[in-house]
């Protein structure tokens, strides 16, 4: 009988050895370096060049799953996004070039939503403005991110809506309280931290709940809060960090109050920030990727890896499966099959 298709044709690695080299990789955070030297101690010589063209191998076979899944994303009524650097080999200039992955995360399960957890990166060579615009394309829901000014032009085009995020105004005001007495700072996060406690209450609860709890509570502690900031900075000198901060409150306060009208919006977007996490561990751990070619991998295989673990699916068996299934030519019309979530376990059928 002929031979089942291998992703490394007439290589001696299974899909499953492949995957293993992805997960140790992208998940928990080990260079190719290291695994070489691990593989090394257990006897089985494998050159750090050997595992690369594994790993873009797979990367290459799992692009359509990648671009489906961030069209599953954008498909969504509402988004997070955020941005993090991720240092490339420039080998004209003998040294590192720093480029952008860019993270879009979907997490419903704060309101009961019924879609399931996703993030797709994006690698960029830059942070333009034009990036998430391109990535976006036809997205016009709501936007949770930072206070970045790209995402304003994004709005402006492409007609989403902007959510801004409470826990970067927070920052701002708990630097200047932790350096020293600052009444005004220690005054705004007493008042913030009486938001969040409102949140903790209602996490979990339908959309509509969470709405009416958040008008009859939160929105009376806004509605205090801004002309309060107002009045304290015009009490104070305008070159301080905590004018600044003040400053970047109240220009963005549209964006910020978006939550006490719509119960599916979350307060900050932390959310991503969890998913940029892996990313950061990843960079300290490999210190840059390769080349451009071997950052895009890096956003195909980590996006796929990290929506499993928010998915509670085992990043493993699944990529094995996956990959296995490619190679073997499963039909694109069917695309839907391999992602993520359709991995998910019923707990009844669970052993």
């Amino acid at each position: 009988a002929p031979a089942p298709a291998r992703l490394i044709e007439g290589g001696l690695p299974t899909e499953a050895t492949v995957a293993q080299v992805l997960v140790s990789k992208y998940a928990d955070h080990l260079p190719l370096y290291r695994q070489a030297q691990i593989y090394a101690r257990q006897g089985i010589s494998l050159d750090r060049s050997t595992l690369a063209d594994w790993v873009g191998r797979a990367a290459w076979h799992l692009r359509p799953v990648h671009e489906r899944l961030l069209e599953k994303l954008k498909a969504s009524p509402k988004l997070f996004a955020d941005e993090t650097t991720a240092p490339v080999l420039d080998p004209g200039r003998g040294k590192t070039k720093t480029g952008q992955l860019w993270a879009y995360a979907r997490d419903d399960r704060p309101w009961n939503g019924s879609d399931p957890p996703g993030v797709a990166y994006v690698y960029a060579p830059d942070r333009k403005a034009e990036r998430p615009i391109a990535h976006l394309a036809g997205f016009a829901g709501i936007l949770q991110v930072d206070g970045y000014g790209g995402y304003r032009v994004l709005a402006d085009k492409s007609g989403a809506t902007l959510a801004f995020c409470w826990a970067h105004v927070r920052r701002r005001f708990y630097e200047l309280a932790a350096a020293g007495p600052a009444p005004i700072a220690s005054e705004a996060l007493r008042r913030i931290a009486e938001l969040y406690q409102v949140e903790d209450d209602i996490r979990g609860q339908p959309a509509d709940a969470r709405l009416a709890v958040r008008q009859e509570r939160s929105r009376p502690i806004l509605a205090d809060l801004e002309p309060w900031l107002r009045e304290k900075l015009g009490l104070i000198s305008q070159k301080t960090k905590l004018a600044e901060a003040i400053r970047y409150t109240l220009s963005r306060w549209e964006g910020l109050s978006r939550f006490l009208d719509d119960g599916r919006v979350e307060i900050d977007s932390n959310t991503v920030e969890r998913s940029i996490r892996p990313i950061a561990l990843n960079r300290k751990n490999a210190l840059f990727a390769g080349s451009d070619g071997g950052a895009e991998h890096w956003a195909v295989v980590a996006s796929l890896i990290e929506t499993c673990k928010l998915n509670n699916v085992e990043p493993l068996g699944y990529l094995a499966d996956v990959l296995t299934r490619i190679v073997n030519g499963h039909p694109n019309s069917q695309i839907d099959d391999l992602l993520p979530w359709a991995y998910i376990r019923l707990p009844s059928l669970k052993p």
